[in-house]
This record gives C-alpha cells, structure tokens and sequence, in this order.
C-alpha cells in the first residue's frame, strides 16, 4: 500500500528531475506546507529568463482539490519572489499539465478543482511548459493567413474524428 503523501513526494521529485533534464534550475521546498510556518510552493524553477513556483499535486483519477489557502499563498510568495505562481497536476498514466492560478474552476465554497479532463483538454503540457513546443489550435491556425485550405480541412478532418492521427500526418506531409 502506497501512502498519499509517499507518493506526493515521488511525484514532486519526479517534476523536479523532468524539469532539471529540460534545463531549469529546479529545487523542491523540503516539507513545504509542514516544516515552516510560512507556506512555500513545492518547486520552484528556472531557466535565467522565466521562473516558476509551482503547486504540486497528483491523483489516481479523481478531481485534484486545492484550498484557497493553497492558492493564495502561491501566489502571495510568487510576487513576492518574482515568479510566476503555477500549479501543476498529474493523473496516473498521464503526463504534468500546468495551470495559471486565476484558469482553475472556483468551487462554491472558494476552493480550486482541476478534473483529469480539464487538464488534458485545457492545461499546459510539460513540453510546452519548459517552451519545446507551442499547442496550436485550429482558430490559432483560421486566424492566421499561413495554412491552406487543404490544411484546415485535414485538421477539422481529424478533429471531427474522421481521420487518426497517422492518417492525417500523412496527408500532411
């Protein structure tokens, strides 16, 4: 039996390794939330232009839930300090996505909830976090005068389900 804050932990390391091997200079608070009286974020990383400190939490598959407590001291020690205060969530079997603190769903009683999939459809992947890639939508793609029309119909073809994603790569090419 795995205990939660066992694997909170394992999961924070692991942000913090992913993060090193992409080129941040990473650090995890060591016990934060418990070992001091003031409250920090989990990790804080940067690459010499953009810093985050981050909030930290994984699940098995059920909603993540955040105090507000939570969120207002990340993004109290976030201006603070001069980064950027983001959270970032795990599900199992699913990679980190990121969220802006003022992007998560507010609850009735002024807490924060991020669902699995919230994160998938609307949070930022590790790779564009860490800037090696840009989600491009297909208004981003209608907005701008670059892509053809056979472009834009192989996309809507795929996002309407027609095509996978070999298939249209193909026709892309």
């Amino acid at each position: 039996m795995v205990v939660s804050n066992d694997k909170g932990d394992r999961r924070e390391r692991e942000l913090v390794n992913a993060l090193d091997s992409a080129g941040f200079a990473v650090m995890r608070a060591p016990a934060s939330g418990s070992a001091t009286e003031r409250e920090l974020p989990d990790v804080l990383a940067g690459d010499g232009t953009t810093f985050y400190a981050i909030e930290a939490k994984s699940s098995s598959g059920d909603p993540i839930y955040l105090s507000g407590e939570e969120i207002e001291a990340l993004v109290y020690f976030s201006r603070n300090f001069g980064a950027k205060p983001r959270v970032g969530v795990r599900f199992d079997r699913e990679d980190w996505y990121f969220f802006h603190p003022g992007d998560l769903y507010t609850t009735d009683g002024g807490n924060y909830r991020v669902k699995k999939e919230t994160a998938l459809a609307e949070g930022t992947d590790f790779e564009e976090f860490v800037g090696h890639s840009k989600k491009v939508t297909l208004d981003d793609l209608a907005a701008d005068d670059g892509p053809d029309q056979n472009v834009l119909d192989v996309l809507a073809a795929f996002d309407r389900g027609d095509l996978d994603i070999d298939e249209a790569a193909a026709m892309l090419e």
